[in-house]
Order: C-alpha cells, then structure tokens, then sequence
C-alpha cells in the first residue's frame, strides 16, 4: 500500500510499507504488532480495547485505529513523533484535554471527535503542515478559544469539521485552501460581511442548527463563495431565503425546518445547476409566479410539512411540473386549503379537473379548478338576443342576476326551482373577435347561490351564462353556440365593468347602503345617549343625597323626638367630638356624664352619649366565645377574634 507524504520542502514522496511478519521479530529485530492490536499490514488496529496509553508501534505503520479508547494526552508517547510514515490517525471518543503534540508531522487527516478538547493553538497546529482532513466535532472549542490566525500554517487543509461545539460566530483566518466546512449545531447568530473572506475554494459548507436569522446575516455574506456548490441553512429562524445567495455553480440548497414564510421571485435567479431544493418543513403557502424560471437542472423538490394553499395562484407550478414530466421528482406538495382539495396532491389535483373525472366536486372561487376553455368552434352570442341588453336572465328552471361591485368584479346571484348537483358558469368579454375570444368556465357546486368573479377588465361587457348540470353533463360549453345537451338549457346575462377612473359610480351603490344604516345607527346612538344620560342624572341625585344627609347632622336638634332620629346615629356619635363615655367595668356597664364644651355661640346645655366597647384587662366580656375556652394559659394580648368578639361590633344609644 501507498501512503502520500510530504518533506519539509513540501514535495510528494511516496512510501512503500510492508510488514512481512505479524508474530515475535523479523531477522533484523523491528518492533512487531502489538498483542493488544490487530494488524493487517500497514494498518493497525488497536480500537476498543480499554487502553489508556498508546503500545509500542511497527515502524511501518501508516493508518492507526485508536478510538472508543481511553487514552489522555498523557498517553501519547513522544516516540510517536518519529513514526513518519503514518498519515492517518483514528483518536475520537478518548479522553484528550487539550490538542494533542506528541504526532507524526507526516499525518494528512485526524480524526479528534468526542474529546474534550477546549482550545486550538497555531503553535499545535503548526505542528502538521501536511494535514488535509481534521475532524474535530463533539468537542468543547468556543470561539474565544480558537487563536488568531490558527489555521495559518495548514495550507493544504481541505476538509474542517467543527459541528456540536460552542462557536457563536464563524472562525477567523480560516486557510484558503478550504473546500469543506462544517459547523452544524452550534451558536451562531450573526454572519457579518467578510466572514467568508479569501474562500473562494470552498464548495461545501453547512450551517444547520444555529440561530441565524435575516436580520444577523450582512446581505454580501454569501455571495463571495463564488465555488460554492452545496449549502445548508436547515433548522435555523430564517423567514427568507438570505440575499445574494451564490448561484454560478450552486448544486444543493437545504432550507427546510425554518420559518419561512415567504420565497421572493428572484430568490434562485441564475441557479442553472441547482440539483436538489429542499424546502420541506416550513410555513410557506404558495411559490410566485417564475420562481423556478432558471431551474433548468432541478431534479429533487422536496416541500413537505407547509401549509399549501391550492389557489389559482399555483396555476403557474402545476404547468412548470407538467413541462418536466419525469425529469423531476417533487416530494410533498399536499394542499392543505382549501377544505375541499384538502390532502390532495397538486398534480392529480389537476389532473381530475382536466380529465372531468367529476362534476359535483366544486372547488371554492378562484381555485385551480377554474380552467379556460381552447376548444374550436365557439362562436360568440348573437348581438340580437335579449340577454344581451339585461342584467338578469330568466330560464325555465333558473333565474340569474349580475351586478358588478367595481371595475374588475362582477357578483353573479341566482335561484332556481329545483335542486341540481352542480352549476357551470361561464363568462366572456365582448370585444374581441370569435376567433381570438376565449370563454372562461368553472364548475360551481349546487348548494351555493352566488359566485364573485374577480380580475376581470375595467371598462368591459360581459355576457354571463349558466346551466344547471346532471350528473351526465360533462364539463361542455353553456355559452350560445356551443354544443348542449337537452338538458342544459343557459341561462344569459350582460352586464359591463365600471371605469376605475370615475369612482363616482363605483360609491354609488356603497351610498345607498350607507343610507339603510342610518336608521339603524340612529337607533343605536339615541338608545346609548338615553343610557347615559340616566347614568348622569343618578349619579347626580345619589351625590345630593348623600351630601343632603350629611349636611342635617349639623343642624340636629337636642329637642327633636328620638323616634325621630336615623337609624344611624352611632355614625353620628363616632364622628362629633362627644361629652360622654361609657365604661364597662368588670361584668357591668357605667354612663358617666362629662361637662359640655361651651360651643362659640350660646346654645341649650345638651347631654350627647356615646358608646365605646372597652375591653377589661383580665380578658372576660360580655361576649361569649363559640367554644368554651378553659386554657387560662391564654394572657390579656389576645386578639378580638380570639376572644369571640366581632371586628365591627354596634351599639345604639
């Protein structure tokens, strides 16, 4: 076997390796394989075996198995240094600290993933100028422990793998002999414009599981990997694809598990060799029109898990899929609204509609059932009939009306005398010559008795007709002309748009609905105005209540009866500055009168009493307690509820 080394002049050299013996010493005593190892020529393999230190080595050995072991870098012999024929050495899953030193400058990939290590030196790095591959996911490097410029002595680095780390933006002084970057799942929120500055090497790079979000990625980030071939933004919190995105040579683009809600229309402008779109697990609801344009080399759509709506606005995809045919293969595209093409397909969806596989499955208006009739042979309506002149049409069992609501809409109503399974309503604008006009046809569930045609042509007339179907009526023309069955008899109408450059017609019908409010409206505002008005006037005599009995406290006689009195009068007495107290003393009760205060004007001497609870100092009172305390443990501090006694306890005098 052949292993590619370099001298320190950086020129290929190759080295033969050959071990001629697997047991005891060769005639010239070279160290043999290990016992603790397998060895299968130039390759040893000394994995799994409980090992913290690495044994001695062949010196012949290029390949050196050593993971799921669990060797620290105190198990890295120095002598290791001198094996330089060694390009490749297995060292995940071990128990590294730090970068291991002790290696052969001769290695071309290491593989240190499930380690623990922490930082990246360039004085350790420097130690491998040959390296090409370096695996170093599942590790604890941070961004601040990555030194300036580390890589700036691997110039042949190719392949850079530092997924499930803790880096919470893009290294610097990556090497630009760089093809592939890896770093998934870590803590980048924020790409700034040079980040990516001097790779013009790089074809591959992968950034699922961050938190990149639009806002945080500068708009010229992506644009300078003018080589870039294949790039992953899965499970970020992007909203749109990110701006400027590389295009001249881009074959793989995954977007999926983010939260876009919207593709603009020159988002994959010039991605002529893109292979492979994945835009599955989004919240995107439609595509627009000429998305897909530059697409010539799309041959895997994967858009599973987004809500599509199946409108007419999908028309356009469902087109661009049939061109491709079984040049490409779309994953996902279920509709998820409206509810009546609900999990279905987009492509049978169509394909139902233009098979007519069935007449009673009316979608909502403006859905992608909707179709334009290109059959020859349609001829205009006569100019001569009286449908032609009217709003309305009058059949045997139908009844239709049109109104247009502006200068591109027209409502159609209708009423008929028996129940049908469907309608076919078609339309077509006069104006154009047979042989250019198109008519214009939808199906229309038997249920409904209105339908809104919309995107219509300002200042034009219309003639509206439709028929009502069995369930053998076929999806045939119901314009004059055309061919119909007994059954199917149209029902015509004319009606014209309006010009949007008079908006005084178009307000004309929305006044005279405003007029019908008004009684209504009026109703309303007297009704509240009443409401409010009795609010007012109570609160209003409430407030002179209120102020009208406090205002006779103060002129409330002496000689006045007692019977006379309100009710509450210990209100009264609480808030006068009183000349009475009553005491209770012991188990009983005591008035004792104090002298009057002499007021500034002579009044009548008067004797006011008030009544105040005071409780005794050994706790008894004249209140009983709900249950019979006999603890005399309990002292003269406890509180009224304690001792059974009310927070707010009356009294009258």
């Amino acid at each position: 076997m052949y292993c590619h080394a370099y001298d320190d002049g950086l020129s290929l050299t190759y080295w033969k390796i050959k071990i001629s013996s697997s047991q005891g010493l060769d005639g010239e005593g070279d160290i043999v394989c290990p016992s603790v190892c397998r060895c299968d020529e130039d390759f040893i393999y000394c994995n799994d075996r409980g090992l913290s230190a690495i044994p001695p080595l062949p010196p012949s050995a290029t390949v050196l198995y050593l993971q799921n072991n669990h060797i620290d870098n105190a198990g890295l012999p120095r002598s290791l240094e001198h094996h330089t024929t060694v390009c490749v050495i297995y060292l995940y899953d071990n128990e590294l600290d730090d970068f291991p030193m002790h290696l052969p400058p001769s290695l071309r990939e290491l593989h240190l993933q499930d380690n623990n290590i922490r930082v990246l030196q360039r004085a350790a790095l420097a130690r491998f100028p040959l390296l090409e591959k370096l695996h170093l996911d599942d590790n604890s490097v941070s961004t601040v422990s990555i030194e300036d410029q580390a890589f700036a002595d691997n110039p042949r680095l190719r392949l850079l793998f530092l997924s499930r780390n803790h880096l919470s933006s893009i290294p610097s002084g990556l090497p630009a002999s760089l093809e592939e970057l890896r770093l998934d799942d870590n803590r980048i929120s924020t790409i700034p414009t040079h980040a990516f500055r001097g790779l013009s090497s790089l074809r591959r790079l992968v950034l699922d599981g961050n938190l990149l979000a639009n806002q945080r990625i500068a708009d010229d980030t992506f644009s300078r990997l003018s080589n870039l071939t294949e790039l992953s933004l899965v499970r970020n919190s992007l909203q749109t694809p990110p701006l400027n995105l590389p295009s001249a040579h881009l074959q793989r683009l995954s977007l999926q598990d983010n939260n876009l809600i919207h593709m603009p229309r020159g988002s994959l402008d010039g991605m002529r060799r893109l292979q492979r779109l994945d835009l599955s697990g989004n919240n995107l609801t439609t595509l627009p029109r000429g998305l897909f344009r530059d697409l010539e080399s799309l041959g895997q759509l994967l858009v599973k898990g987004n809500p599509w709506h199946c409108g007419c606005n999908l028309r356009w995809l469902h087109d661009w899929l049939e061109a491709k045919g079984n040049t490409i293969t779309v994953r996902g595209f279920i509709c998820q609204t409206p509810e009546r093409v609900r999990d279905m397909a987009l492509r049978d969806l169509m394909n139902q509609m233009d098979e007519s596989i069935s007449t009673t499955l009316s979608p909502p208006q403006g859905s992608l059932f909707t179709l334009r009739s290109k059959r020859p042979g349609l001829s205009l309506p006569e100019t001569g009939l009286d449908y032609t002149l009217s709003s309305s049409g009058v059949g045997k069992n139908l009844a239709l009306n049109v109104k247009p609501l502006s200068h591109n809409s027209i409502r159609v109503t209708w009423s008929i005398a028996q129940t049908s399974s469907s309608f076919r309503l078609s339309w077509l604008r006069l104006g154009t010559s047979s042989a250019m006009g198109s008519i214009t046809e939808t199906l229309v569930r038997g249920d409904r008795r209105e339908y809104l045609l919309t995107s219509l042509q300002p200042a034009s007339s219309y003639i509206i007709c439709m028929v009502p179907l069995m369930s053998n009526s076929g999806s045939r023309s119901s314009m004059p002309g055309g061919d119909t069955e007994p059954n199917e008899v149209p029902v015509c109408a004319r009606t014209e748009t309006s010009d949007p450059g008079h908006p005084d017609d178009e307000g004309e019908d929305d006044s005279s609905d405003q007029m019908t409010s008004l009684p209504l409206a009026g109703i309303i505002g007297g009704a509240t105005a009443i409401v409010s008005l009795a609010l007012i006037i109570a609160i209003f005599c409430w407030y002179g209540h209120r102020a009208g009995h406090f205002t006779s406290r103060d002129h409330y006689s002496h000689g006045s009866s007692r019977k006379s009195k309100h009710c509450d009068d210990y209100i009264e007495s609480g808030t006068k500055k009183d000349n009475t107290i009553l005491e209770i003393r012991g188990p009983g009760l005591q008035m004792t009168p104090i002298a009057t205060r002499q007021p500034l004007q002579p009044k009548a001497v008067r004797e006011d009493y008030i009544i105040h609870t005071i409780f005794p100092s050994n706790g008894t009172a004249l209140y009983t307690p709900s249950q019979n305390m006999t603890n005399s443990g309990y002292s003269t501090n406890r509180g009224y509820r304690e001792g059974g006694i009310p927070d707010i306890d009356y009294s009258y005098t």
